[in-house]
């Protein structure tokens, strides 16, 4: 199957037109969403309207007497209808980061057939925005394979990755060949001591520039995350530096934070200079209209909340109708920290305070109140 150039699909309240590796979309009224699944559906051409705002948009010319679904998907209607997930392939990995937020990362999850019925009931649900990461997800036997498919199911695709692998002949290829939304890269730091002392990998560092290399050479539209910690405190000006002289936006990433199962062993990799106060927690649409999973093919509403759950292998698209009530659930201020007054004002998100709380990491690293320093969003 080849990929599509173009994808039409339902996006919330909204019909879009988007370009598989473009950031660029065209949203458009819903009869014109019907006039392209009526000409799909029909081998007819597309509306002489979609050949215009495709030259205008993206410098693409379309021809206009060939049949719409010769190079347009149409993604049929959902329900439930969410718009993006996230998907843990994999939780095994090459570097072994102790700041990481997986705690034990062990190489296990779904095989090939298990994957595919995963995404198929991802593209079901209407899943359009999918995040694929892990673990490291480059690493995965099937992750050329399940990204291949997640593409040919007309999703716009984030990978999530340390780069160290972007070099790989077959992994470029695909990247090259079905071009991702963004490939993520975190940062470990801008000297081979920083970031090996933080991967605990010996030469990760370099694999890693290796890996930018080739990826910067074959044009892999990426976004760098600087992850900031005790090991490369005083290096944060330079991965700055090293991000701009990529031409790559980047970002600071330096709250750390407890492992997915409550364990505080991540938190000593926390610089104190740089701790953040995190954003104020005014709500979010985890649950309602986007969704992780994990490499089982268990969904939560999203990485932090993973508790309750969903087995979609099991239940499949219908699971997902449970969630909606799981994430009010989630969210109710209760069981709070012992003895606190302010709940009703708490400004953190309610699952990721529970983390917090079960590593007993110290209030300064997460709770809103008493404290008077300008936000800083993390």
């Amino acid at each position: 199957m080849d990929v599509h150039q173009l994808i039409a699909s339902r996006f919330l309240d909204d019909h879009l037109v988007v370009l598989p590796g473009g950031t660029a979309g065209i949203k458009v009224p819903r009869q014109q969403y019907t006039e392209l699944e009526q000409a799909t559906a029909a081998g007819q051409p597309a509306p002489p309207w979609l050949l215009k705002a495709a030259r205008q948009r993206w410098a693409m010319d379309l021809p206009p007497g060939r049949p719409a679904q010769d190079y347009l998907l149409v993604r049929e209607k959902a329900d439930p209808q969410y718009s993006r997930a996230s998907w843990e392939i994999n939780l095994g990995c090459n570097y072994d980061c102790e700041h990481c937020y997986l705690g034990e990362k062990k190489f296990e999850g779904l095989p090939m057939d298990g994957k595919a019925k995963l995404l198929h009931t991802m593209q079901q649900a209407g899943v359009l925005w999918l995040q694929i990461t892990g673990g490291e997800p480059t690493v995965d036997r099937d992750f050329t394979d399940s990204y291949t498919l997640a593409a040919e199911l007309g999703m716009m695709i984030t990978v999530s990755t340390n780069g160290s692998r972007l070099w790989q002949p077959k992994i470029l290829d695909v990247l090259t060949r079905m071009p991702a939304y963004r490939v993520v890269v975190s940062v470990y730091g801008a000297s081979a001591a920083s970031y090996d002392g933080l991967t605990r990998r010996k030469g990760s560092f370099a694999t890693f520039r290796k890996g930018m290399a080739a990826a910067l050479e074959a044009g892999i539209p990426m976004r760098l995350n600087l992850v900031v910690t005790e090991h490369c405190a005083d290096e944060e000006a330079a991965m700055v530096a090293m991000a701009e002289d990529w031409g790559l936006e980047h970002n600071s990433y330096v709250n750390m934070a407890p492992t997915i199962y409550g364990g505080g062993e991540t938190l000593p990799a926390q610089s104190a200079k740089h701790l953040r106060r995190r954003k104020v927690f005014s709500g979010c649409n985890a649950g309602h209209t986007f969704f992780h999973s994990d490499p089982h093919g268990i969904a939560s509403i999203c990485k932090v909340g993973r508790d309750p759950n969903v087995d979609l292998i099991a239940e499949g698209v219908d699971g997902l109708r449970k969630l909606g009530a799981i994430a009010d659930s989630l969210m109710l201020r209760t069981g709070g920290c012992s003895g606190c007054q302010l709940s009703g004002s708490c400004g953190v998100c309610r699952p990721m305070a529970k983390l917090y709380q079960e590593a007993k990491a110290p209030l300064a690293s997460y709770c809103q109140h008493g404290r008077q320093k300008e936000e800083v969003p993390a």
